[in-house]
């Protein structure tokens, strides 16, 4: 405990940088640069969008947001340090939240950019996706509490978990076997560190180590002719025309107009939203067990605001205090790493110098960093619920299941359309008949297209509610189970769930069959709660497929 009295705290001068800072820089550093390379690809190499865009518009809003924010934090740790007399005060971490940059990337910016074959359409939809999660974070201190209380951490985590499985994992793992000779090499790289724990020389991180391989593979491979990995010189030296000075300018425009998707954007953004206050809480309190005292509605305030000034800059990703402050601060990072890392940031996004970075780096290096995030996110869900809770968390993956292979099929029908037309075998006319038809044709062929459709429609909240009420049916707690089935009848009837966009429909709700089937089922858990728990016989469950006694 700190001898130090108030008089003198007042007067107390924290230090700005110490010898611990160097080495959490480093780390976070990378950790931050990793992310950023991941971020720029996906912008590139899966929406497609333009480099001036890219590197133009987005990429120096972002640094804008994460200098801010890390700027932020490291003088709310100044405050803390000073108030407390303390000399071991370490920031907060902070950057772009990266759950969320794969589902603005993939449930949201792509989607759309498919749809309309616009890749402005989609950053527009991706803007105005992080302009409301940003007022959810703003004013969530308020709910957050009540939210976190009422809903089950497995429906929470099982959801999330869903995404992480399917449009999180999915395309690494693909792209990771499209080119093994980089993808297995760096994800064995990874594995035996973050899984594994194998320490590198001079504790290097995993991450730079994958990259560093993948690079030297991938430029090896050059010089037999192979071109594994897609690098070449040329690409290097166009990479330096994006190298220049840019700095954010407002996109106010982009942001309004994206509002004619707000249907589709709302079904992600508001349980997302709520995700994030859980999540940042989770963070606080992860740094309190660790020393650090910081105000919840101040962290969660200033998460919101920093995102929404990026999304009036340009920038669709939100930004989020970061899981690992306890072992940044045990490494010996204090105030100054934090705001080092936003002068990093400021200087790689505003000069384009990811553009170059991303040039000499095989994006399938990348791709087993991704593939891990997204088994980390899967296996949490597993790993900080209750054993018995896992069948509520398998439930609610289903609904990412759906959408994932409906996503699947819906760009497979357009492309061999696009393909058709391209080669003079079908009339631009007939287009829209023939994808019906061919629709129509699917479940003779065993793909219940419809199902994938309504199941997988606001796959978040379905995953979130189905998760629910599998947990409280687990625990035998019928009354809470038929609530969720409520809700879960009301978020369906205007479009929040089993539908692909926000309202009424013709006034019997988007999906009304399933909308009643909610309110029956919320019906029969009612009465089995009217009968009570305790005069309900309890099963024991059997061991499937048990071994015969010998």
């Amino acid at each position: 405990m700190s001898t130090t009295t108030t008089a003198s705290k007042g007067e107390f001068k924290p230090a700005l940088w110490t010898p611990g800072d160097w080495n959490a820089l480093f780390g976070f550093g990378t950790n931050i640069l990793v992310n950023m390379l991941v971020l720029t690809g996906l912008l590139r190499f899966v929406l497609k969008m333009p480099d001036s865009l890219v590197f133009g518009r987005i990429l120096p809003a972002l640094g804008l947001m994460m200098c801010l924010s890390t700027f932020y934090y490291a003088w709310l740790a100044y405050r803390l340090a000073q108030k407390t007399g303390r000399n071991d005060v370490c920031a907060l971490p902070s950057g772009v939240s990266v759950p969320h940059m794969f589902i603005v990337t993939f449930v949201i910016m792509l989607p759309i950019t498919l749809k309309t074959g616009d890749p402005i359409k989609g950053w527009s939809a991706g803007l105005v996706w992080v302009f409301f999660q940003s007022f959810i974070l703003m004013i969530g201190g308020f709910i957050a509490p009540y939210i976190r209380r009422i809903t089950p951490r497995a429906a929470l985590l099982g959801t999330l978990a869903g995404v992480s499985v399917t449009f999180i994992s999915m395309r690494p793992a693909l792209e990771m076997y499209m080119t093994p000779q980089i993808g297995l090499v760096c994800f064995a790289i990874i594995m035996a560190s973050w899984f594994g724990g194998v320490k590198y020389p001079k504790a290097i991180p995993a991450g730079l180590v994958a990259i560093a391989a993948g690079m030297l593979i991938a430029w090896g491979s050059n010089l037999f002719g192979l071109g594994l990995g897609g690098l070449s010189v040329k690409g290097l030296g166009d990479a330096f025309s994006n190298f220049g000075f840019s700095v954010p300018l407002p996109a106010f425009g982009q942001v309004f107009s994206g509002f004619e998707f707000l249907g589709i954007i709302l079904v992600t953004a508001i349980p997302f939203g709520i995700y994030d206050l859980v999540e940042a809480m989770d963070n606080v309190e992860s740094a309190e067990a660790a020393g650090d005292e910081y105000p919840t509605t101040r962290v969660l305030t200033a998460d919101g605001v920093v995102s929404l000034i990026g999304c009036l800059m340009g920038n669709p990703f939100i930004n989020a205090v970061y899981i690992g402050h306890p072992g940044w601060k045990a490494m010996g990072g204090r105030i100054g790493y934090s705001a080092a890392t936003g002068i990093m940031v400021v200087v790689l996004s505003w000069f384009g110098i990811i553009s170059v970075l991303l040039a000499l780096v095989p994006v399938v290096a990348i791709s087993p960093i991704l593939l891990y995030i997204g088994m980390l996110i899967g296996a949490q869900a597993f790993q900080t619920t209750p054993v018995k809770h896992a069948p509520a968390i398998v439930l609610a993956l289903t609904p990412h299941l759906a959408a994932w292979a409906k996503l699947q099929i819906d760009t497979m029908l357009a492309a061999t359309l696009s393909a058709a037309q391209a080669v003079g075998g079908l009339a631009a006319d007939k287009a829209g008949a023939v994808k019906a038809a061919a629709i129509a044709a699917l479940p003779q062929q065993g793909v219940l297209y419809h199902g994938l459709d309504v199941m997988g429609g606001g796959s978040i909240l379905t995953g979130l509610v189905l998760g629910a009420i599998g947990v409280f049916v687990i625990e035998r707690d019928f009354v809470k189970a038929s609530a969720f089935a409520l809700a879960g009848a009301v978020l369906t009837y205007f479009g929040f769930m089993h539908g692909e966009a926000v309202g009424i429909g013709g006034g019997l709700g988007v999906t009304p069959a399933v909308a009643l089937a909610y309110v029956l089922v919320a019906a029969v858990f009612f009465a089995l709660a009217k009968l009570g728990t305790s005069s309900l016989p309890v099963s024991q469950p059997e061991t499937p497929l048990a071994a015969p006694a010998e």
